[in-house]
């Protein structure tokens, strides 16, 4: 029953009607009206609808109870005991749940009533109170109400009314939350005695999470999961890493000792940011292995990344079984209200491309943020409202019940595994100390901190709990306490006294699934031709459908003709190259994923790897039919996305080594709005955590004249992240070198991230094609010369450029008759930088050209100038010149016109030399385009 019939007079009339409707389908009402229906059958014969049998106050107070019955279920948590600090203290009541509200007195309370919160479904509605408050306002508050699906809150009703949401743990299960308790504590407190000064970030005053997870972990294997991967922030990592995913306090201690571990690469991480693996026995013989996967500093960031890897582990089952692998995010309160990347994630939950079967979210909720209270850093009354948009259970749990906050992990894992779906648990604690161990957090709380300051941990709590119960002694409590810490020392002094070892050094090869590959980077050619007989096969399955599928006669104009397109030879345009590509990988056994912001179609309608039946709907995926055995081949409309989904395919690529796994960004300037995912993980996640990835950012990239935010992928953004061979930045010219640099991205011996700059007016260039002899032999070129020069002693310019200025620029030479007099180089690839592939071609130019040039279309301060002038330099001896648009704050000019005279302008420069008194002088467009020297 809805909130607006609260409170409301009784409508017989309206009673009646449901009655009926009642009696011809029970499941055709609300809930609310079937129980009390169900009441008033098992208390009279008669039927309601003879005059006069309704006693209507009777009536009109069973549907009161049923309405109070169901206010609990919806806001029964507003009463609930959450906060062990008491800063909010619990009410007894509140006016939405006062009997008046449901036309009910206190003369009522001893009344019997129909419910089945009860055996015999009666009891008066004292009792039926009392087991409401028991169920929703104790320790746990929940909210579910607002889940549509009728079947799903049955079931959680069913699994919580009759226990009361009250955890009966056997005296075996309440030692082991116990002993976790311990180590939880215990490890925290020997870190601040040895460690003093140092970051640790504490879990104190959250202890409660370590016996949280391991009741997951424990349950897991029996219900069939077989691995679990996590992802969490900073705060409490080094415990999780220890107490739940067993990784030897020694090496924490050496980490502590100031030792990189051989765990990561390049110029590591801190401590508290790195990742690790292990497999963990299940006491009922289960063994599941367990992930905590590196993340920085940011906040959330890591969230899409976890579930982009739970994605990728699942597909490893023949039947993508999703209850083999879980995914657990781990929050903190103020990020999961506040980070924007929490929605992207969640909106990823249920969607084709993306779901994991659910995500187990646990809040540990501190009550604070850094130094911000609640009231300053979300709109809501719960940081975990936001979880509410994807219609999933939220669990609010006291973090000093830790028998309640058991029951509660055990069940959402039930409820995971039942319904695939997401499920939160928001665990409200405190944290003991500041935001690190160094901060004073009385500045900025001094109320809270008193409270905090006098308050026993969770650990003596609940062992005086057990103590009280009988259940303990506190000698053996002493014991364990005293066991614990010997143990710490132990492995402490042993440690320390060795701290000069270093430790072994990261090998070049790995194991796994990515075992026969390599971590540094190589120069070895790569033969990615294919046979002609492939090819055809590719290009006649994708250019046709079933018998009967009408597709769009626009489209069929541009598919058909690509058979015959093929057996003359060419030409062979972008679209048509990348389906090739695409086809001969799944042909030859190797899977491809491409997600991205309408990529099935293509931004500019250039794919059309997904065909729609134009009369019915339907789809259709030609590559996903070439053969019987071939790889998989998925393409997936993402949401409006950037920062999850690049992240979740980022996260996708690092289980998959052996897949082609491609980002594309719907225009490249959007890219930007994952900043965090490419700076933190794609370009620096190898040196940090020594964890390699080969996926694939596709950035349309190039000036048309579309205006500011439609014209560039900010490559001098990526060039500004290269180092160490870290990440391939790619800017190609023609549609065989896009197929083989796609193919060598996973036929090569390592992997490592491929930044494209892809076309978009040279999707339909006349010049921009190839034949197909270009693609069953031959291989990409980091750097290709100019096929028109025969004899370089007669050029007397040289141009280096990257992308689609390259057609501008030789137009622009054709049509003033300097072909064979000025030479135009691509680089094809800008990093890793192709020196010894570069110089010897500049070199045949070198005694006699007397004019060198660096041209881009992009700003000065924009584009490649920046990184590739240097290089130029210190290559061949002498400074090149650039040519091209002046620096501006903004990419590119909103006007078409202006940005015709501007390429016109900067294309002459480069090819008449006209001098920079031309270039410099404003025209009436005020155009911006410089030669410096």
């Amino acid at each position: 029953m809805n909130r607006s019939t609260v409170g409301s007079r009784w409508n017989s009339d309206l009673v009646e009607q449901l009655y009926e409707q009642w009696k011809r389908d029970p499941q055709s009402v609300d809930a609310s009206w079937q129980a009390f229906f169900e009441g008033y059958s098992l208390g009279c014969d008669s039927s309601p609808a003879a005059g006069g049998e309704i006693d209507a106050a009777s009536s009109q107070a069973q549907a009161g109870v049923t309405r109070l019955i169901d206010a609990y279920r919806e806001i029964g948590h507003y009463l609930a005991n959450l906060d062990p600090l008491g800063l909010s203290p619990q009410r007894d009541t509140h006016e939405l749940l006062e009997l008046d509200e449901f036309g009910l007195t206190d003369a009522d309370l001893d009344k019997t009533f129909f419910t089945k919160l009860y055996p015999g479904h009666s009891a008066t509605l004292r009792q039926i109170i009392d087991a409401l408050k028991q169920t929703y306002s104790g320790t746990i508050g929940v909210e579910y109400m607002h889940i549509s699906n009728r079947r799903i809150r049955r079931w959680l009703q069913q699994k919580m009314e009759p226990v009361r949401n009250q955890p009966e743990l056997n005296s075996k299960q309440k030692r082991r939350v116990l002993l976790k308790l311990y180590a939880a504590e215990l490890f925290e407190t020997f870190l601040h005695t040895h460690y003093m000064g140092q970051k640790r970030f504490s879990l104190e005053g959250g202890e409660t999470l370590i016996p949280l997870l391991d009741a997951i972990v424990e349950d897991a294997g029996p219900r069939g999961v077989g691995d679990i991967i996590f992802g969490m922030p900073h705060r409490g990592r080094l415990n999780v890493l220890t107490n739940t995913l067993e990784k030897p306090y020694g090496m924490v201690f050496s980490e502590f000792e100031g030792n990189i571990p051989n765990t990561v690469g390049g110029d590591g991480d801190v401590k508290y940011h790195l990742g690790f693996s292990s497999d963990h026995l299940c006491e009922t013989g289960e063994k599941v292995h367990l992930s905590l996967s590196p993340n920085p500093s940011h906040l959330e960031a890591v969230d899409p990344v976890v579930e982009g890897r739970v994605r990728a582990k699942q597909r490893k089952s023949p039947t993508r079984d999703r209850h083999l692998v879980l995914p657990v995010l781990i929050h903190g309160d103020a990020a999961f209200a506040g980070q924007g990347l929490v929605a992207e994630t969640l909106n990823l939950s249920q969607l084709r491309g993306y779901k994991t079967g659910g995500t187990i979210h646990v809040v540990v909720n501190n009550q604070i943020g850094f130094t911000t209270f609640p009231v300053d850093s979300r709109s809501s009354r719960y940081c975990t409202d936001v979880a509410k948009m994807i219609e999933v259970p939220i669990f609010h749990v006291n973090g000093e019940d830790p028998e309640a906050v058991v029951y509660v992990a055990k069940l959402a894992l039930e409820f995971r595994q039942t319904f695939q779906m997401d499920v939160v648990i928001d665990m409200v604690c405190y944290r003991r100390h500041g935001h690190n161990e160094g901060d004073e957090p009385a500045f900025t709380q001094p109320l809270m901190y008193q409270e905090i300051r006098k308050r026993p941990g969770i650990r003596e709590i609940y062992t005086n709990r057990l103590v009280d119960t009988q259940e303990l002694t506190k000698q053996e409590a002493d014991t364990l306490a005293e066991t614990f810490k010997e143990k710490l020392e132990k492995i402490y002094v042993e440690v320390h006294n060795n701290k000069e070892r270093k430790p072994d050094p990261l090998p070049d090869s790995y194991t796994g699934s990515w075992a026969g590959l390599t971590r540094p980077y190589n120069w070895d050619p790569v033969e990615t031709g294919v046979s002609r007989d492939v090819l055809a096969h590719v290009a006649k399955v994708t250019s046709t459908a079933p018998p009967g599928f009408s597709i769009h006669p626009t489209l069929e104009r541009i598919l058909t003709p690509r058979v015959k397109q093929f057996e003359d030879n060419g030409p062979v345009n972008w679209g048509f190259a990348e389906a090739l590509a695409f086809g001969s990988l799944a042909m030859e056994g190797t899977p491809v994923r491409l997600s991205g912001q309408d990529c099935g179609r293509g931004t500019f309608s250039h794919r059309h790897a997904v065909l729609t039946d134009s009369k019915t709907g339907d789809r259709y995926v030609p590559l996903q039919h070439l053969k019987e055995g071939q790889g998989d081949f998925s393409v997936y409309d993402s949401l409006l996305s950037e920062a999850a989904v690049l992240g979740f395919e980022y996260g996708y690529s690092l289980d998959t080594p052996r897949m082609l796994v491609m980002w594309e960004a719907q225009f490249g300037d959007f890219s930007n709005g994952a900043q965090v995912i490419i700076d933190q993980f794609l370009a620096s996640g190898e040196s940090k955590w020594g964890r390699s990835s080969g996926l694939v950012m596709l950035l349309p990239h190039g000036y048309e004249g579309q205006g500011p935010e439609h014209s560039s992928a900010r490559m001098e953004r990526y060039l500004q992240l290269c180092a160490e061979d870290n990440i391939q930045v790619a800017n190609v010219t023609t549609p065989a070198q896009y197929f083989h640099m796609l193919r060598r991205q996973v036929r090569r011996s390592f992997r490592k991230p491929l930044v494209v700059m892809t076309p978009k007016s040279l999707l339909r260039h006349k010049l921009a094609v190839s034949t197909v002899d270009d693609f069953v032999t031959g291989r990409f070129h980091e750097v290709l010369d100019d096929p028109t020069v025969t004899d370089p002693r007669k050029v007397r310019k040289v141009i280096v450029c990257s992308g689609k200025v390259y057609y501008d620029l030789v137009t622009k030479r054709e049509a003033e008759n300097k072909v064979g007099e000025v030479a135009i180089v691509r680089l094809e690839q800008v990093y890793p930088w192709p020196a010894h592939l570069l110089k010897p071609i500049l070199n045949r130019y070198a005694d006699t050209a007397t004019s060198w040039m660096w041209v881009q279309e992009e700003s000065h301060n924009n584009g490649s100038w920046f990184f590739v002038a240097p290089r130029l330099q210190e290559l061949m001896g002498w400074s090149f010149d650039y040519v091209g648009r002046d620096a501006s704050g903004s990419p590119a000019t909103g006007s078409h016109h202006v940005h015709e005279h501007e390429q016109a302008t900067l294309v002459e420069a480069a090819i008449l030399g006209t001098g920079p008194s031309l270039i410099s002088a404003q025209s009436k467009f005020e155009s911006k385009v410089m030669v410096s020297h």
